[in-house]
């Protein structure tokens, strides 16, 4: 097997420089993990979730997939879930997509790709619910951000009705769903203003956020 020997360089230098400036931090961090937020973001490389946020290690629980995805029958993501809610008890669950998605920009076209077609399958579900809002946006690449941001919404609306979730709140724990989106080309976040604390607030959050008020 190939060893890619810089990459391990990077990591002593990575690790020397904590250490300088944290001596404790390694130290620290092996003992336990006790973040206060979940980050459900897309797999691509260029939406790291730590560092978009000026987080260090341990403070941010990770699941990332294609378009930033979460569907009943994945129990990947389920399983994510309800281990940061029910054991590490966070505050907040962030679903964080981006503009220009590759998996949305796939989903918004009917080329046939392989096997994650059935992946996006459920991103053009969103984009076919939403038909009538995106036929009336123009340009192409104005109805593309449009529908990244409502398939964060959409996202968002779905782990607010996962049953970890759901109990969650019927227990009376603290915790928040956020929908964010990250623009590449300047590094910032808009939060699409989808916040939602409790069982009530889904539908209108919903409404407002997808402008269906």
């Amino acid at each position: 097997m190939r060893i890619l020997p810089e990459l391990v360089d990077n990591n002593r230098k990575w690790a020397d420089h904590v250490t300088k400036s944290d001596p404790t931090f390694f130290e620290r961090l092996s003992k336990t993990q006790s973040p206060e937020f979940l980050w459900i973001g897309c797999s691509d490389s260029r939406v790291p979730a730590n560092q978009i946020v000026g987080l260090d290690p341990g403070e941010v629980f990770v699941h990332r997939n294609i378009a930033n995805v979460v569907v009943h029958t994945d129990f990947n993501c389920l399983s994510v879930i309800e281990y940061a809610v029910a054991v590490l008890k966070v505050k907040h669950i962030i679903v964080c997509g981006h503009y220009g998605c590759g998996g949305v920009k796939a989903a918004s076209e009917n080329h046939h790709l392989g096997l994650i077609d059935n992946w996006l399958r459920h991103v053009r579900d969103v984009r076919q619910k939403h038909e009538g809002l995106l036929s009336t946006i123009q340009p192409d690449a104005i109805r593309l951000d449009r529908l990244c941001e409502l398939n964060v919404i959409e996202q968002v609306h779905n782990v607010c009705h996962t049953s970890v979730v759901q109990a969650a709140w019927e227990q009376g724990q603290s915790l928040a769903v956020h929908g964010w989106i990250y623009r590449l080309e300047d590094g910032l976040i808009n939060d699409m203003d989808v916040t939602i604390t409790e069982p009530r607030e889904i539908a209108q959050a919903y409404r407002v956020a997808t402008g269906t008020v």
